[in-house]
């Protein structure tokens, strides 16, 4: 299997050979359906043009903004495309854990930081321009604690944080133990 360098721009050329048109041309096409939602302007160029998964994809997401699909493979690496305030909150949000639970392992799982606890998920954390979120991991966990999130924007899932949050050490820890069942 080929390594890719992760940049999306390295599609452009077989997009070109195999549908026949320039990237301006495509580029022209994708700011008829900008407003639209991903899935939408996936089917957009899969259904009307013939694209596969993998150009429609490169494609749309260029087009969005992000240039690269390249995997993080550390924290550091993760961390580093953020400024100092959120990097300090997502590892004042981890080093609470693993503080509690010193066999916990911090790793990188769909490009994301996550703790392992005995083998499992128990919790996750992605990093976004206006927030951090924080997933327990269990949509269990995030009901049984509705009350005390009441003051979050809560997902399904997750709930955010703003950027700059005053880690709540006691609901990081209640919230992972939850998790575990302890």
């Amino acid at each position: 299997m080929v390594e890719r360098s992760g940049d999306r721009e390295s599609y452009f050329p077989a997009i070109e050979k195999k549908y026949g048109l320039p990237m301006s041309y495509w580029f022209e096409q994708m700011e008829t359906v900008a407003g639209q939602k991903y899935p939408e302007q996936i089917a957009f160029l899969r259904e009307g043009h013939g694209f596969s998964q993998a150009h429609a994809n490169a494609l749309v997401m260029f087009t969005r903004g992000s240039t690269s699909a390249k995997r993080v493979h550390t924290i550091d690496g993760y961390l580093a495309q953020f400024d100092e305030t959120k990097r300090a909150t997502v590892l004042a949000v981890l080093k609470v854990i693993t503080a509690k639970w010193p066999k916990a392992e911090v790793v990188i799982a769909w490009n994301h930081p996550l703790v392992k606890i005995n083998g499992d998920y128990v919790f996750g954390v992605s990093v976004h321009t206006k927030h951090i979120l924080l997933a327990p991991f269990n949509s269990d966990v995030i009901v049984a604690f509705a009350d005390r999130l009441a003051t979050y924007e809560v997902n399904k899932k997750t709930f955010k944080v703003p950027v700059d949050w005053k880690v709540d050490k006691k609901l990081i820890t209640d919230l992972v133990a939850a998790n575990l069942g302890v």
